[in-house]
Protein backbone atom coordinates (compact mmCIF):
# COMPACT_ATOMS: atom_id res chain seq x y z
CA UNK A 1 0.00 0.00 0.00
CA UNK A 2 1.45 3.51 -1.28
CA UNK A 3 1.43 5.65 1.96
CA UNK A 4 0.93 9.63 1.45
CA UNK A 5 2.09 12.50 3.40
CA UNK A 6 -0.94 14.33 5.07
CA UNK A 7 0.54 18.24 4.28
CA UNK A 8 3.15 19.52 6.18
CA UNK A 9 2.31 16.92 9.42
CA UNK A 10 4.94 14.36 8.89
CA UNK A 11 1.68 11.61 9.45
CA UNK A 12 1.59 9.16 6.77
CA UNK A 13 -1.29 7.63 5.53
CA UNK A 14 -2.86 5.14 3.81
CA UNK A 15 -4.75 6.33 0.18
CA UNK A 16 -7.96 5.49 2.22
CA UNK A 17 -9.37 6.43 5.38
CA UNK A 18 -12.08 4.50 7.22
CA UNK A 19 -15.00 6.66 8.49
CA UNK A 20 -15.89 5.78 12.06
CA UNK A 21 -19.23 7.84 11.56
CA UNK A 22 -21.15 3.67 11.55
CA UNK A 23 -19.29 2.75 14.84
CA UNK A 24 -22.05 2.53 17.39
CA UNK A 25 -24.38 3.61 14.61
CA UNK A 26 -24.94 1.00 11.79
CA UNK A 27 -22.67 -1.94 13.41
CA UNK A 28 -22.11 -2.55 16.89
CA UNK A 29 -18.50 -3.19 18.33
CA UNK A 30 -18.10 -6.84 17.94
CA UNK A 31 -18.39 -5.71 13.92
CA UNK A 32 -16.45 -2.51 14.03
CA UNK A 33 -14.03 -4.54 15.29
CA UNK A 34 -13.77 -7.17 12.08
CA UNK A 35 -14.07 -4.08 9.91
CA UNK A 36 -11.16 -2.53 11.43
CA UNK A 37 -9.17 -5.61 11.49
CA UNK A 38 -9.52 -6.18 7.99
CA UNK A 39 -8.98 -2.60 7.32
CA UNK A 40 -5.27 -2.57 8.57
CA UNK A 41 -4.89 -6.47 7.21
CA UNK A 42 -5.13 -4.70 3.72
CA UNK A 43 -2.27 -2.72 4.81
CA UNK A 44 -4.40 0.94 5.90
CA UNK A 45 -3.88 2.86 8.80
CA UNK A 46 -6.19 5.84 8.52
CA UNK A 47 -9.15 6.04 10.89
CA UNK A 48 -11.56 8.78 11.09
CA UNK A 49 -13.82 9.56 13.52
CA UNK A 50 -15.30 12.49 15.91
CA UNK A 51 -16.61 13.16 19.44
CA UNK A 52 -19.85 13.72 18.23
CA UNK A 53 -20.21 10.12 16.44
CA UNK A 54 -23.13 8.86 16.50
CA UNK A 55 -25.38 11.27 18.79
CA UNK A 56 -27.80 11.28 16.39
CA UNK A 57 -28.72 7.69 17.22
CA UNK A 58 -31.58 7.11 19.96
CA UNK A 59 -29.79 6.46 23.40
CA UNK A 60 -26.59 7.65 21.88
CA UNK A 61 -25.15 10.97 23.54
CA UNK A 62 -21.65 11.49 21.18
CA UNK A 63 -18.84 9.66 22.14
CA UNK A 64 -19.69 5.81 20.64
CA UNK A 65 -17.74 6.15 17.92
CA UNK A 66 -14.51 6.97 19.64
CA UNK A 67 -15.04 4.25 22.48
CA UNK A 68 -15.26 1.40 20.35
CA UNK A 69 -11.96 2.90 18.65
CA UNK A 70 -10.47 2.86 21.66
CA UNK A 71 -11.20 -0.65 23.13
CA UNK A 72 -10.12 -1.94 19.46
CA UNK A 73 -6.87 -0.33 20.18
CA UNK A 74 -6.64 -1.81 23.30
CA UNK A 75 -7.45 -5.18 22.30
CA UNK A 76 -5.01 -5.08 19.67
CA UNK A 77 -2.31 -3.05 21.38
CA UNK A 78 -1.88 -1.50 17.68
CA UNK A 79 -1.78 2.24 19.02
CA UNK A 80 1.45 3.24 17.16
CA UNK A 81 0.39 1.74 14.14
CA UNK A 82 -2.50 3.71 12.97
CA UNK A 83 -3.20 7.40 12.60
CA UNK A 84 -5.80 8.83 14.48
CA UNK A 85 -7.80 11.80 13.33
CA UNK A 86 -11.21 13.01 15.43
CA UNK A 87 -12.21 16.38 15.55
CA UNK A 88 -14.31 18.77 18.21
CA UNK A 89 -16.64 21.37 18.14
CA UNK A 90 -20.21 19.87 16.92
CA UNK A 91 -22.71 20.16 19.76
CA UNK A 92 -22.29 17.37 21.89
CA UNK A 93 -25.06 19.18 24.45
CA UNK A 94 -25.52 21.95 26.12
CA UNK A 95 -22.69 24.31 26.41
CA UNK A 96 -20.87 21.72 24.90
CA UNK A 97 -19.83 22.71 21.29
CA UNK A 98 -17.28 25.06 19.15
CA UNK A 99 -13.93 25.84 19.41
CA UNK A 100 -13.35 27.82 22.57
CA UNK A 101 -10.35 27.34 24.41
CA UNK A 102 -11.75 26.45 27.60
CA UNK A 103 -13.76 24.03 25.17
CA UNK A 104 -11.42 22.69 22.85
CA UNK A 105 -9.25 21.82 26.22
CA UNK A 106 -12.08 20.06 27.82
CA UNK A 107 -12.91 18.07 24.57
CA UNK A 108 -9.24 16.82 23.91
CA UNK A 109 -9.37 15.24 27.37
CA UNK A 110 -12.40 13.63 26.75
CA UNK A 111 -11.64 12.61 23.47
CA UNK A 112 -8.48 10.84 24.67
CA UNK A 113 -9.96 8.81 27.41
CA UNK A 114 -12.21 7.46 24.90
CA UNK A 115 -9.76 6.57 22.61
CA UNK A 116 -7.89 4.94 25.77
CA UNK A 117 -4.41 6.83 24.34
CA UNK A 118 -2.55 9.89 25.74
CA UNK A 119 -2.14 11.33 21.94
CA UNK A 120 -4.38 11.91 18.97
CA UNK A 121 -2.30 11.74 15.53
CA UNK A 122 -4.64 14.89 13.75
CA UNK A 123 -7.34 16.39 15.97
CA UNK A 124 -9.46 19.08 13.68
CA UNK A 125 -11.69 21.48 14.00
CA UNK A 126 -15.45 20.14 13.12
CA UNK A 127 -16.88 22.98 11.99
CA UNK A 128 -16.23 26.86 11.74
CA UNK A 129 -16.81 28.69 15.24
CA UNK A 130 -17.26 32.27 13.94
CA UNK A 131 -17.80 33.22 17.76
CA UNK A 132 -14.12 32.61 18.50
CA UNK A 133 -11.40 34.29 17.33
CA UNK A 134 -9.25 32.37 15.32
CA UNK A 135 -5.81 33.37 17.41
CA UNK A 136 -7.89 31.62 20.46
CA UNK A 137 -9.02 28.79 18.95
CA UNK A 138 -5.37 28.11 17.31
CA UNK A 139 -3.84 28.96 20.24
CA UNK A 140 -5.35 26.46 22.37
CA UNK A 141 -4.50 23.89 19.66
CA UNK A 142 -0.83 25.29 20.31
CA UNK A 143 -0.96 24.36 24.25
CA UNK A 144 -2.04 21.00 22.89
CA UNK A 145 0.72 20.18 20.39
CA UNK A 146 3.34 21.58 22.92
CA UNK A 147 1.97 19.01 25.91
CA UNK A 148 2.31 16.46 22.97
CA UNK A 149 -1.61 15.46 23.13
CA UNK A 150 -1.82 16.36 19.60
CA UNK A 151 0.78 15.50 16.77
CA UNK A 152 -1.22 17.78 13.84
CA UNK A 153 -4.69 19.93 13.91
CA UNK A 154 -7.36 20.10 10.90
CA UNK A 155 -9.78 21.69 9.43
CA UNK A 156 -13.46 20.34 8.42
CA UNK A 157 -16.18 22.31 6.73
CA UNK A 158 -14.09 25.69 6.68
CA UNK A 159 -14.97 28.19 4.22
CA UNK A 160 -12.04 28.98 1.77
CA UNK A 161 -11.35 32.86 3.00
CA UNK A 162 -11.69 31.44 6.81
CA UNK A 163 -9.26 28.57 6.00
CA UNK A 164 -6.65 31.52 4.62
CA UNK A 165 -7.14 33.42 7.23
CA UNK A 166 -7.02 30.69 9.78
CA UNK A 167 -3.56 29.77 7.84
CA UNK A 168 -2.41 33.79 7.91
CA UNK A 169 -2.97 34.02 11.91
CA UNK A 170 -0.94 30.37 12.19
CA UNK A 171 1.80 32.75 10.49
CA UNK A 172 1.55 35.55 12.36
CA UNK A 173 1.93 33.83 15.95
CA UNK A 174 3.90 30.95 15.38
CA UNK A 175 0.76 28.70 16.05
CA UNK A 176 0.71 24.79 14.30
CA UNK A 177 -1.36 25.49 11.52
CA UNK A 178 -4.20 23.80 9.69
CA UNK A 179 -2.27 21.03 8.23
CA UNK A 180 -5.59 19.39 6.73
CA UNK A 181 -8.89 19.96 5.14
CA UNK A 182 -11.89 17.78 5.52
CA UNK A 183 -14.74 19.25 2.90
CA UNK A 184 -17.45 17.65 0.83
CA UNK A 185 -16.35 16.20 -2.49
CA UNK A 186 -16.50 13.35 -4.92
CA UNK A 187 -18.28 13.38 -8.54
CA UNK A 188 -21.46 15.39 -8.19
CA UNK A 189 -20.28 17.67 -5.32
CA UNK A 190 -17.44 19.38 -7.08
CA UNK A 191 -18.38 23.04 -7.33
CA UNK A 192 -17.55 24.54 -3.68
CA UNK A 193 -14.29 22.73 -3.63
CA UNK A 194 -13.02 22.83 -6.93
CA UNK A 195 -13.88 26.52 -7.38
CA UNK A 196 -13.09 27.78 -4.26
CA UNK A 197 -10.97 25.48 -1.84
CA UNK A 198 -8.70 23.72 -3.83
CA UNK A 199 -6.60 26.55 -4.93
CA UNK A 200 -5.97 27.24 -0.90
CA UNK A 201 -5.31 23.51 -0.48
CA UNK A 202 -2.36 23.18 -3.08
CA UNK A 203 -1.19 26.67 -2.75
CA UNK A 204 -0.25 25.75 0.76
CA UNK A 205 0.48 22.18 0.75
CA UNK A 206 -2.25 20.96 2.71
CA UNK A 207 -3.67 17.39 3.02
CA UNK A 208 -7.18 16.72 1.62
CA UNK A 209 -8.95 14.02 3.44
CA UNK A 210 -12.91 14.34 1.82
CA UNK A 211 -15.96 12.91 3.13
CA UNK A 212 -18.61 11.56 1.37
CA UNK A 213 -16.43 10.73 -1.95
CA UNK A 214 -19.38 8.22 -2.58
CA UNK A 215 -22.29 11.17 -2.08
CA UNK A 216 -23.93 9.36 0.39
CA UNK A 217 -24.16 5.72 -1.62
CA UNK A 218 -25.33 7.21 -4.74
CA UNK A 219 -22.53 6.95 -6.66
CA UNK A 220 -22.44 3.19 -5.89
CA UNK A 221 -25.50 2.99 -8.42
CA UNK A 222 -27.80 1.70 -5.71
CA UNK A 223 -30.47 4.72 -6.73
CA UNK A 224 -31.44 4.02 -10.55
CA UNK A 225 -35.31 6.01 -9.83
CA UNK A 226 -37.01 7.79 -7.21
CA UNK A 227 -38.47 4.74 -5.90
CA UNK A 228 -35.36 3.48 -4.70
CA UNK A 229 -34.95 6.35 -2.14
CA UNK A 230 -37.94 4.57 -0.13
CA UNK A 231 -36.20 1.30 0.63
CA UNK A 232 -32.90 3.44 2.24
CA UNK A 233 -32.71 4.47 5.09
CA UNK A 234 -30.28 7.19 3.26
CA UNK A 235 -32.71 7.97 0.94
CA UNK A 236 -34.12 11.62 2.30
CA UNK A 237 -29.84 12.66 2.05
CA UNK A 238 -29.62 11.24 -1.30
CA UNK A 239 -32.89 12.53 -2.75
CA UNK A 240 -30.82 15.71 -4.47
CA UNK A 241 -28.52 13.83 -6.31
CA UNK A 242 -31.79 12.18 -8.36
CA UNK A 243 -31.68 14.18 -11.37
CA UNK A 244 -30.37 14.46 -14.74
CA UNK A 245 -26.80 15.22 -13.93
CA UNK A 246 -27.03 12.71 -11.41
CA UNK A 247 -27.72 9.87 -13.33
CA UNK A 248 -25.90 11.35 -16.48
CA UNK A 249 -22.60 10.53 -13.58
CA UNK A 250 -24.12 6.89 -12.88
CA UNK A 251 -24.00 6.25 -16.18
CA UNK A 252 -20.73 7.33 -16.93
CA UNK A 253 -19.49 5.06 -13.74
CA UNK A 254 -21.45 2.42 -15.17
CA UNK A 255 -19.27 2.36 -18.59
CA UNK A 256 -15.69 3.32 -17.05
CA UNK A 257 -16.44 0.27 -14.32
CA UNK A 258 -17.44 -2.09 -17.42
CA UNK A 259 -13.83 -1.24 -19.28
CA UNK A 260 -12.23 -1.55 -15.75
CA UNK A 261 -14.13 -4.57 -14.94
CA UNK A 262 -14.95 -2.80 -11.54
CA UNK A 263 -17.28 -1.07 -9.70
CA UNK A 264 -18.78 1.92 -9.84
CA UNK A 265 -17.64 2.68 -6.16
CA UNK A 266 -14.66 1.60 -7.26
CA UNK A 267 -14.35 3.88 -9.95
CA UNK A 268 -15.82 6.84 -8.05
CA UNK A 269 -13.46 6.49 -5.31
CA UNK A 270 -10.23 6.13 -8.28
CA UNK A 271 -11.45 9.40 -9.49
CA UNK A 272 -11.43 11.33 -5.84
CA UNK A 273 -7.88 9.57 -5.15
CA UNK A 274 -6.93 11.06 -8.74
CA UNK A 275 -7.28 14.27 -7.92
CA UNK A 276 -4.15 16.23 -8.03
CA UNK A 277 -3.85 17.45 -4.25
CA UNK A 278 -6.21 14.42 -2.69
CA UNK A 279 -4.37 12.71 0.27
CA UNK A 280 -7.18 10.18 1.08
CA UNK A 281 -10.91 9.73 0.46
CA UNK A 282 -12.75 8.92 3.97
CA UNK A 283 -15.02 5.93 3.19
CA UNK A 284 -16.96 3.91 5.95
CA UNK A 285 -18.98 0.79 5.61
CA UNK A 286 -21.38 -1.90 7.23
CA UNK A 287 -19.65 -5.17 6.07
CA UNK A 288 -16.17 -6.47 5.45
CA UNK A 289 -17.55 -7.58 1.99
CA UNK A 290 -18.65 -4.05 1.05
CA UNK A 291 -14.88 -2.62 2.54
CA UNK A 292 -13.14 -5.39 0.07
CA UNK A 293 -14.74 -3.54 -2.57
CA UNK A 294 -13.77 -0.34 -1.22
CA UNK A 295 -10.37 -1.51 -0.93
CA UNK A 296 -10.24 -2.52 -5.07
CA UNK A 297 -10.21 1.13 -5.75
CA UNK A 298 -6.45 1.93 -4.11
CA UNK A 299 -5.67 -0.67 -6.68
CA UNK A 300 -7.33 1.13 -10.09
CA UNK A 301 -5.23 3.97 -11.60
CA UNK A 302 -7.40 5.62 -14.22
CA UNK A 303 -6.47 6.73 -17.62
CA UNK A 304 -6.94 9.84 -19.01
CA UNK A 305 -9.85 8.78 -21.39
CA UNK A 306 -11.91 7.93 -18.34
CA UNK A 307 -11.23 11.07 -16.10
CA UNK A 308 -12.61 12.75 -18.85
CA UNK A 309 -15.29 10.96 -19.22
CA UNK A 310 -16.45 11.18 -15.61
CA UNK A 311 -15.68 14.70 -15.60
CA UNK A 312 -17.67 15.78 -18.52
CA UNK A 313 -20.61 13.55 -16.97
CA UNK A 314 -20.27 15.40 -14.15
CA UNK A 315 -19.63 19.20 -15.42
CA UNK A 316 -20.96 21.52 -12.84
CA UNK A 317 -21.41 24.71 -15.13
CA UNK A 318 -25.37 23.90 -14.78
CA UNK A 319 -24.90 23.36 -11.09
CA UNK A 320 -22.51 26.31 -9.98
CA UNK A 321 -24.21 28.99 -7.80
Amino acid sequence: MKMHTLGNSGLRVSPLAFGGNVFGWTVDEPTSFRLLDAFVSAGCNFIDTADIYSNWFPGNKGGESETILGNWMKSRGNRSNVVIATKVGMEMGAGQKGLSPSYILRAAEASLQRLQTDYLDLYQSHTDDLATPLAETLEAFARLVKQGKVRAIGASNYGAERLKESLQVSRQHGFPRYESLQPNYNLYDRVDYETRLESVCRENGLGVIPYYPLASGFLTGKYRSEADLAVSQRGRVVKKYVNDRGFRIVHALDEVAGDLHATPAQIALAWVMGRPGITAPIASTTSVEQLNELLGATRIQLDQSSIERLNRASSYAEAAP
